[in-house]
């Protein structure tokens, strides 16, 4: 009985089932660990993130001076770049916040005189009449609740202020961080291939090596696709003269790392501002990034990602799903690029293990 692999399949389950049941009963013991890490996770994923995008530049200079010189001078040019975005960018972005703030009022109106021709529709005028419910009642119904909407906001704003500082922390411990991933990242691997027997390590080089192929090539993959999706809707919302076309490119370009969902999402605040000029300029807006999506799919992902990291749709939707309640939007973008990498993680460490365990 004790073969059979149904029975010791249900001994896991149940030792695992245990274990988080004792857990529970000490729970105390284990949320200094939890804050830690809900401390740690941004930070070092953003750390890891940027990472890979600069070591290239790096392992390059490194190979004519010392690498600590090497990952100055990249960090100098990171930050030229950034100050020469902040300095071209920053101008046309306030401008555009501006000009949507100015034209909020008009919008406003706008969407007061939809309102009003649907209100005046005979079909819903039809409703209304055999509904249990007026508009007045659900005037009154808002007026009562104004003020807990006032409460919402004002804890909202003050969240808002929590994120900022958050952010703000999290760039100053960010570059140290990051120094120390570049100067020393390599040697990781050997510190942690001492654990295995010396016939073992040739083999555990090679699996941490595919593993940092893997996540590199995913996580600079990425960034290349959303960046050239992000300029080819700019240069759409350009050339259709859609207002905003800066802002609603960035939108584009940080949302298109979410699969499925993510390209729809970007292009929803533009469909939505294109309606205010004219349904015509709605339908070029959804038929431009049609064609953009078509184009990303076919060409420009094929030829940047090369060796993708497979994950099944119903696994992705499921993700999805789950992070958007844990954490929102911010959920929706880190959920695919987490999972990915932390299967990459898991699946070689696994191997790993085996490789332990057979010539243990």
């Amino acid at each position: 009985m004790l073969e059979n692999k149904l029975f010791r399949s249900a001994c896991w389950v149940v030792v695992l089932l245990l274990i988080v049941y004792l857990g529970s009963l000490v729970s105390f013991i284990f949320e200094p660990i939890a804050i830690l890490v809900q401390t740690l996770f941004a930070p070092l994923v953003i750390a890891l993130i940027i990472y890979y995008v600069l070591r290239p530049f790096v392992n390059v200079l490194a190979k004519q001076m010392p690498r600590g010189l090497s990952i100055l001078i990249v960090f100098l040019a990171l930050i030229g770049l950034v100050t020469v975005a902040v300095l071209y960018i920053g101008p046309i972005l306030q401008t555009q916040v501006m000009e949507f703030v100015n034209n909020a009022p008009r919008y406003g109106r706008q969407i007061q005189a939809f309102v009003m021709d649907i209100q005046s529709h005979s079909a819903v005028q039809q409703l209304m009449t055999n509904a249990d419910f007026s508009l007045d009642d659900i005037t009154g119904q808002f007026t009562s609740n104004l003020g807990d909407y006032t409460n919402q906001i004002f804890s909202s704003i003050v969240s808002a202020l929590s994120a900022v500082a958050n952010i703000v922390v999290i760039a100053v411990i960010i570059p140290f961080v990051l120094f120390y991933m570049l100067k020393e990242g390599n040697k990781a691997p050997q510190m942690f291939l001492r654990q295995f027997p010396i016939r073992q390590q040739e083999e555990g080089e090679r699996v941490l090596a595919d593993m940092d192929t893997a996540l590199s090539s995913y996580i600079q993959g990425q960034i290349l696709v959303s960046a050239c999706v992000g300029s080819l809707c700019l240069i759409l919302y350009l050339a259709i003269g859609l207002e905003y076309a800066l802002i609603l490119a960035i939108v584009a370009l940080f949302t298109n790392v979410i699969p499925f969902l993510g390209p729809w999402i970007g292009t929803a605040p533009a469909v939505v501002v294109a309606l205010f000029d004219s349904p015509f300029m709605a339908l070029a807006v959804i038929a431009g990034v049609v064609v953009i999506q078509q184009f990303e799919s076919s060409v420009i992902s094929p030829q940047i990602m090369g060796r993708q990291l497979s994950v099944h749709p119903l696994t992705i939707i499921l993700l999805l799903l789950v992070a958007s309640q844990l954490a929102g939007f911010v959920g929706l973008l880190l959920a695919v690029p987490t999972y990915a990498v932390g299967k990459v993680i898991v699946s070689h460490t696994y191997r790993l293990i085996r490789i332990r365990m057979r010539e243990g």
